[in-house]
């Protein structure tokens, strides 16, 4: 099966060749635009501070904007994060959640920033695409906490939502982490330039500082 997932992905990204090959960034990611009424496109310029910061802070050749896919769409394949966020609800078609399971299980990387109001939604629509997994909340020695930055405490608790402490947590197949899941932690918000949520700057500065380390830990696994 997985033989047959990977040919599969293999043939989608063929059909991208020639669109990538006039990018002139080698790397590009992807938010996920889902059904549901849920607000997707919620942080708006996250994702634009994060792909910054990670290019004036490591070697990686990400474009400074991400695109926007979804999951029906081919396009999907040739992104090696997706990220996906919100406050509202959630909603896989059935074709959608087979197609983002053959995208996690053929080597694509999926983060789930809980932007407050999601938790219940995506945890229903998850099982949709892996109905044998749950989530498993990551011990803070776990490679994603340190892959280009130290995290020794794990998940850094960016805006304060119900209280609780911040939660990584992720679905892993066949070993390896297809999906993280950051709960009560929001770090779209601290992605946000800083005047939109007056976030403070130590704060700021460490969730950008994970997004790095959740872009690595994709790039690389």
């Amino acid at each position: 099966m997985r033989r047959l997932i990977g040919l599969f992905l293999l043939a989608m990204l063929l059909t991208a060749i020639p669109a990538l090959a006039q990018d002139p960034f080698s790397l590009r990611i992807a938010r996920i635009k889902y059904g549901g009424g849920g607000d997707w496109y919620g942080d708006e310029q996250s994702l634009w501070e994060l792909l910054a910061f990670a290019r004036r802070e490591t070697l990686m050749d990400v474009a400074p904007r991400e695109d926007v896919v979804e999951l029906g769409s081919d396009k999907l394949y040739s992104y090696p994060y997706v990220y996906l966020t919100g406050h509202g609800n959630v909603r896989f078609s059935d074709d959608e959640a087979r197609r983002l399971r053959h995208y996690l299980e053929g080597g694509g990387f999926l983060h789930i920033d809980d932007n407050y109001g999601l938790d219940r939604h995506i945890r229903r629509e998850m099982k949709k695409v892996f109905p044998d997994q749950e989530f498993v909340e990551l011990p803070f020695d776990h490679p994603i906490y340190h892959a280009h930055f130290d995290f020794p405490a794990g998940l850094p608790k960016i805006h304060m939502h119900d209280g609780e402490p911040a939660q990584g947590f992720g679905l892993i197949v066949e070993g390896r982490l297809v999906a993280f899941y950051s709960y009560e932690s929001d770090l779209g918000d601290g992605w946000e330039p800083k005047e939109v949520h007056n976030v403070p700057d130590p704060l700021r500065s460490a969730a950008l500082r994970m997004g790095v380390n959740l872009l690595s830990y994709a790039m690389s696994h």
